[in-house]
């Protein structure tokens, strides 16, 4: 059993407000292998995957952070679909419905929804061949986006024991420890709990034990993110660290729709990798140009006056001690007052560069250290509380999530075509990117609220005739 570290349980409450599962979409050569078989595979391989098998476990009135518990393959966890037509498009309008639904994680925090025979999938060898189309659903508190890729390639890698292992390496061990001196009367207690059973009234009163401890630390460790913010300030002004990006004003994409998210919308744009290769220019960079010129076009169409644009980009971060979310937000300003694009995608390289360089500074971390110990039911409050209306500045006005998933040596019942991947949406984000390199593909997928993009082709079009143009920039 292992705790479960204060990012992820966030997450995981998050869950309860908003939807915030992970979906990532694997599209196959469908050769016909009977769908027991592919069931029985998923049951074997997760089998062998520590990450797979555990569930989690909340403790009584969050007097303590939940638990990840072992727990087996479960029939549910594995879901065949019947599409109205096995085409390309209703397939796109079945993963749109799933986008709205959530996974429980405290009785299984993943899924495998299957579509099998779709007609008319991207980069099909052959035009009478047919796809079966796989879209793992996961528990944003199970894993972030590098490391739910890691797990899909636990379930369909050819080489299944290398990358088994390589996942089960990575399985969080117990963190129900702290500083010897510290924790020495609760580990005295925890003692005298080891021959009661594993149950939810002894996990409250381990966290009820633990409460003044953590307050302690909280307060210790709030007077050290103090000075760091002090310090990191001081670093900013003589310019030895990149200074915080400015905000955002609002667009019409980030306006909260009274009635809610109406109707989860998605396309994909597949490409072979070389579409997208400029010297000098990485992916993320061209696409990032490209969401700049298709945000702008659609936007000035839609009547809005389009001044400054910005993106949210998601930036891996080294893993943290029991920590499965290690990712910070970047606020990068798109340059759409740059008419040249070579020198926009120059701007937006150097943009993205320093907001790397600010949220990989040390000092920064000492925020997330004083939420790593503060205790469950304050983080919780917190959390219910948080407000989830639009502010008057925001970081972007669109997430663009990018992850390679490696080679393309994936099959499931025959070998992997592409992959993509859907960033939620909220009360905030009503259009979201993600980027997905797969072997020599690239797949820039869209994720629309319809009640504030009612248009999603529209705007699907006018990206893909900017992806033409940014793979025709000058190389560097």
């Amino acid at each position: 059993m292992s705790r479960v570290a204060a990012q992820d349980a966030t997450m995981f409450w998050l869950s309860r407000r908003t939807r915030n599962d992970l979906f990532l979409l694997y599209s196959f050569a469908d050769h016909g292998t009977p769908t027991t078989a592919l069931r029985a595979l998923v049951e074997a391989r997760s089998a062998r995957t520590a990450d797979l098998r555990v569930r989690l476990r909340e403790v009584p009135g969050d007097l303590d952070y939940p638990s990840w518990v072992p727990c087996d393959f479960r029939d549910d966890q594995f879901v065949e679909h019947r599409l109205p037509r096995p085409d390309w498009p209703h397939l796109l309008d079945a993963v749109g419905a799933l986008l709205d639904t959530g996974v429980r994680a405290a009785e299984r925090p993943w899924r495998v929804h299957v579509y099998r025979g779709v007609e008319g999938a991207p980069l099909r060898s052959a035009e009478s061949e047919l796809a079966t189309v796989v879209l793992l659903q996961m528990s944003h508190a199970l894993a972030d986006g590098r490391r739910a890729s890691a797990l899909a390639r636990a379930l369909f890698a050819q080489d299944v024991d290398t990358e088994l292992a390589a996942t089960d390496s990575a399985a969080v061990p117990d963190v129900r420890q702290a500083s010897a001196v510290a924790l020495a009367p609760a580990a005295r207690v925890a003692g005298l709990l080891r021959g009661i059973s594993e149950s939810a009234p002894a996990d409250a009163l381990f966290g009820l034990i633990r409460i003044p401890v953590r307050m302690a630390q909280t307060v210790t460790r709030g007077v050290r993110a103090f000075r760091a913010q002090r310090e990191l300030a001081e670093l900013t002004a003589t310019g030895l660290v990149p200074a915080p990006p400015p905000g955002f004003a609002p667009s019409l994409l980030n306006r909260s729709a009274a009635e809610g998210i109406s109707n989860h919308a998605v396309r994909l744009i597949v490409t072979e990798g070389s579409d997208l290769r400029v010297r000098g220019r990485t992916i993320t960079v061209l696409a990032l140009t490209a969401i700049s010129v298709a945000l702008a076009e659609y936007l000035t169409a839609r009547g809005e006056s389009v001044d400054r644009l910005g993106a949210q980009v998601p930036m891996a971060v080294p893993a943290g001690d029991h920590v499965r979310n290690n990712y910070r937000g970047l606020g990068v300003d798109l340059h759409v007052e740059e008419p040249d694009l070579s020198l926009r995608a120059d701007h937006i390289a150097e943009d993205l560069a320093e907001r790397r360089i600010r949220a990989g500074h040390p000092l920064l971390g000492a925020q997330e250290r004083v939420t790593a110990i503060t205790p469950a039911m304050l983080l919780r409050r917190d959390i219910d509380g948080y407000p989830l209306d639009t502010p008057e500045s925001i970081a972007g006005h669109t997430v663009v999530s990018s992850v390679h998933r490696g080679p393309a040596d994936l099959s499931f019942g025959g070998a992997v075509r592409f992959s993509g991947g859907f960033p939620a949406i909220g009360s905030v984000m009503h259009l979201t990117h993600g980027i997905h390199g797969l072997g020599d593909t690239v797949t820039i997928s869209v994720h629309a609220d319809r009640a504030v993009v009612p248009d999603i082709d529209t705007y699907t079009d006018l990206l893909r005739r900017a992806l033409n143009r940014v793979s025709r920039i000058e190389p560097r």
